[in-house]
């Protein structure tokens, strides 16, 4: 319903007849005119998300108003603030000034840790180095000034850091044809044939963004390359498609294992090519494993809610299992947002069903949010609701939409750096299985949606024990099934500080690793791939608590895959192993319903 069409409806009177006999048109009530007011905010709202990407003006406004209105009645900070730029500014002209044989790079601030856009050795060269460090001066300077002002929110703080951040990011001398010596290196090789592909590689880009066809092959297609594991749809609803996986050992574990992804991703994130697939790891290794495939929603779901999930999903899925495995105990499994949905179903069905769950697996999922890491920026009450509305409008968070916020999280890793590598250098990183997987995205409903951003990353009434299911609060201390809990260490999404504080909610014993490697990369962690690394250690729920800081310090260090591990843990909470069934058959004992991978995560 447009703007034009709420208020006709408003003006216009339910009866003609009794316009023209004189009477007069019937009042709106005051309810009718309240929803009919929101629907114009509604509407209006969505129409700002079209051009501010989704973030709500209000709250950045509200953020820097903030900062700037506590920094102007600080004359201390301004005054430190302003000693630091003619400290620095002295500084860098006695750098400038230093005779080239003297020149020393990087004499005065060198790029933090996993910065990398000026690693190169060209950025040694001074007229370069001297354009860098100027750069990363400036970043000091704002980040102070950002930061550390009293009496400003700890939010808001945050927001301008952020913010700020992303406006430097964009202007980097690395980011610029003329100032990056990699670009200019690259020219004279090519004989600027460097520009050319780049312009290739933009043409391309815009027919993919624009809905036309790319001139690039599929490089990984879903049940040919990726999602490949032998098995069978056994069970379906209007959600979910539980996928079995056929044995290809003589003995199996006893205990069924299932995984619950996150709704938000295509749950072949851990069924990639057969190389980088966990599920076929886990399969050749004797355990029966257990997959949902979410279906990717569309508008005319905007109405599927966080409970839906867990009934339609994780609920739905365990019945189907125990029908296909009766008097088996499972050994459940959830990854990111599939985490948390698992850890509130776990403990309602400790309630109902103690020992239905053997074990319960977390893989990189908060159950509290109060330290979710920068995703909380886009967390605060204007934006959820800015968000909601926007959402209102179109019934689904699109996936572009999502992508995006977490690009932005490491803007120079995502945007900037593959910018200048696509269209300056003329280059393209080679394809791989976890690129295709990330490019295959998926949709989130409305009242989902809102749901999860508001009971649980907003009020955090998972972990406070406010968040109720079917009227009753959930409370995490139910969870007593024994757990494995992984976090890795360059977790932008779900940092492992974060996800350690299953620590304080369980009352089970826990297994915690850390794994080296990000939010995904650290999940898919082959161990026929090298470099991996991780700290375990294991805590008796009688065990006195352990915090991150003294965790990092008691932890022991491997070599290798955290998939071994978790293959030990699963193996030492298992029965004995027995005779596999070559046979899948779907719940009622009748055939399965089609060959893996099934068809909702073929949806578009």
């Amino acid at each position: 319903m447009t703007v034009n069409a709420i208020l006709d409806q408003s003006a216009a009177p339910a009866n003609d007849d009794s316009v023209a006999a004189g009477g007069s048109a019937p009042v709106l009530s005051e309810r009718e005119a309240v929803t009919n007011a929101r629907s114009i905010d509604h509407l209006v709202h969505a129409a700002m998300a079209q051009w501010t990407g989704g973030l709500s003006p209000a709250s950045l406004a509200l953020a820097f108003a903030d900062w700037q209105l506590h920094l102007a009645a600080s004359p201390g900070k301004r005054l430190e603030l302003a000693l630091k730029a003619l400290g620095d500014g002295s500084r860098f002209a006695r750098m400038i000034s230093t005779p080239h044989a003297a020149w020393q790079p990087w004499f005065m601030v060198s790029p933090q840790p996993g910065d990398n856009r000026f690693s190169g050795a060209d950025w040694a060269l001074p007229a370069f180095n001297v354009m860098a460090q100027a750069f990363l001066l400036g970043e000091q300077w704002w980040h102070s000034a950002a930061s550390g002002l009293h009496g400003v929110s700890k939010g808001n703080a945050a927001i301008v850091d952020f913010v700020v951040r992303q406006c430097l990011d964009a202007a980097a001398p690395s980011n610029f044809a003329l100032s990056n010596p990699e670009v200019l290196r690259q020219m004279m090789d090519s004989g600027g044939g460097n520009f050319v592909s780049g312009w290739h590689n933009w043409l391309d880009d815009c027919r993919k963004w624009f809905g036309g066809q790319s001139s690039e092959p599929l490089q990984f297609v879903v049940g040919k390359d990726v999602a490949t594991t032998e098995g069978k749809v056994v069970y379906r609803n209007e959600l979910i498609e539980l996928i079995q996986y056929a044995p290809v050992t003589a003995d199996v574990c006893p205990e069924p294992v299932l995984i619950v992804p996150a709704w938000i991703m295509k749950y072949y994130i851990l069924d990639l090519s057969p190389q980088n697939s966990l599920i076929r790891f886990m399969v050749e290794r004797g355990f029966t494993v257990f997959a949902i495939s979410w279906r990717n929603p569309g508008p005319a779901d905007r109405d599927l809610g966080f409970d839906h999930y867990r009934k339609l999903g994780v609920e739905a899925a365990i019945e189907a299992i125990n029908q296909i495995a009766p008097g088996r105990a499972i050994h459940a499994t959830g990854y990111c947002l599939g985490g948390t949905l698992l850890a509130i179903a776990a403990a309602r069905l400790q309630e109902e069903r103690p020992g239905c769950l053997r074990s319960v697996t977390l893989l990189a999922a908060q159950v509290d949010f109060t330290e979710a890491g920068e995703l909380t920026l886009f967390i605060n009450e204007s934006q959820v609701a800015f968000l909601e509305d926007m959402m209102w409008r179109r019934g689904v968070l699109e996936a572009a939409q999502m992508a995006g916020a977490f690009q932005l999280l490491r803007s120079n890793d995502m945007i900037w750096s593959r910018l200048v590598r696509d269209y300056l250098m003329g280059e393209r990183t080679a394809p791989s299985d976890l690129m295709s997987w990330n490019a295959d995205a998926t949709r989130m409903p409305y009242r989902m949606h809102a749901d999860y951003l508001r009971k649980l990353f907003l009020d955090n009434d998972l972990a406070e024990g406010r968040y109720a299911v079917d009227g009753h609060p959930v409370a995490l201390s139910d969870l007593r099934a024994p757990m494995f809990v992984v976090g890795t260490v360059r977790d932008h999404v779900a940092p492992w500080r974060s996800v350690h504080k299953i620590h304080l909610l369980a009352d089970a014993d826990i297994t915690f690793a850390l794994a080296s490697g990000g939010h995904n990369a650290g999940i898919v962690a082959p161990p026929s791939e090298p470099g991996h690394t991780y700290q375990v250690l294991e805590k008796k729920r009688d065990q006195p608590y352990v915090g991150p800081d003294e965790w990092l310090a008691k932890a022991a260090h491997r070599e290798g895959s955290w998939w071994l591990e978790w293959v030990r843990f699963l193996t030492a909470h298992s029965d004995a192993w027995i005779p596999a069934q070559p046979s899948l058959h779907a719940p009622e004992g009748g055939p399965p319903l089609e060959d893996a991978p099934g068809q909702y995560v073929l949806q578009h």
